[in-house]
C-alpha cells in the first residue's frame, strides 16, 4: 500500500501542465491503469453515466484546436487525451440505461430492480433534476468529476502529469465529435475533457488557501 507521504507528494506533484513533451508518451500499461481508475469510479447509484473516448487522431485534435481556447498547448503535444462524455436523457430512472444497469452490470432481482428505480424516482424529483433535460445532464456530469479527479490522481501517482479542460466553445466542440459520430446520436453529451503526458518544465510552486480558510470541523 501507499503511505500518507506517498499520497500528499502525487497532489503536490500534480499541477495544470499546459504544455507537455511531445516525445515522451505514456505506456499502454500506464495508461490502462489510468483508465481503470476512471471505471472503478463511484458514481450516483452505481449507474455510471460516462463514456471515456481517448482522442489520440491528430486530424481530430487539429480541428478540436480550433474550437478549444483551453487546450492550445495541450492538443499537440498531450501523450492521451480524452473527452469524458455523460448520457443525457438516458440518465432518467426509467431509462433504458438505468435497466440495463441494475439487471446485466448489479445483477439485481425485478422485485429489487423496480424498488431501487422508485427511489432512484424520488430522487430525481425531489431534487430538480427532472425538470428538464438540462438539469438531467449536469447531474450526470457531476458524476464525471468524480470519475476525472481519480484519474488525474492515478495519473499522479505513477508520476505522469495531466490537466483537465473545460475551456472552449462546448457546443463547437460537440459538434466535431458529433460529426465523428462519436456522441451515439445525441445520446451524449461533453462532461469534460482531460489530457495526460509528461511536462516539459517545472512549474510554479503550487499554490492554495490555508487549511484553516477551507475547512470546518463540526464536533
Amino acid at each position: 500500500m501507499v503511505t500518507r507521504e506517498d499520497v500528499l507528494s502525487a497532489f503536490q506533484f500534480r499541477h495544470a501542465t499546459k504544455k507537455f513533451d511531445a516525445t515522451k508518451k505514456i505506456s499502454d500499461q500506464d495508461f490502462q491503469v489510468i483508465l481503470e481508475a476512471g471505471r472503478l469510479s463511484p458514481s450516483s447509484f452505481g449507474f455510471e453515466p460516462w463514456r471515456f473516448v481517448v482522442i489520440q487522431n491528430a486530424q481530430l485534435r487539429d480541428e478540436l484546436k480550433t474550437v478549444t481556447w483551453g487546450a492550445q498547448g495541450q492538443l499537440p503535444t498531450a501523450s492521451h487525451y480524452v473527452a469524458i462524455l455523460c448520457l443525457k436523457d438516458g440518465m432518467r430512472y426509467d431509462s433504458t440505461h438505468v435497466t440495463r444497469m441494475m439487471r446485466d452490470v448489479q445483477h439485481l432481482s425485478p422485485e429489487m430492480m423496480e424498488k431501487k428505480r422508485e427511489r432512484f424516482r424520488a430522487f430525481q424529483k425531489e431534487n430538480g433534476i427532472l425538470d428538464s433535460s438540462r438539469t438531467l445532464f449536469d447531474w450526470a456530469v457531476k458524476q464525471a468529476y468524480i470519475a476525472l479527479g481519480n484519474m488525474m490522481t492515478a495519473a499522479a501517482l505513477l508520476g505522469i502529469d495531466s490537466c483537465a479542460i473545460e475551456g472552449g466553445n462546448m457546443s463547437a466542440i460537440e459538434k466535431i465529435l458529433s460529426e465523428r459520430g462519436l456522441l451515439d446520436n445525441g445520446r451524449y453529451g461533453l462532461g469534460v475533457m482531460v489530457a495526460f503526458g509528461y511536462r516539459i518544465a517545472e512549474p510554479a510552486p503550487k499554490t492554495r488557501q490555508s487549511a484553516d480558510d477551507v475547512v470546518v470541523w463540526v464536533r
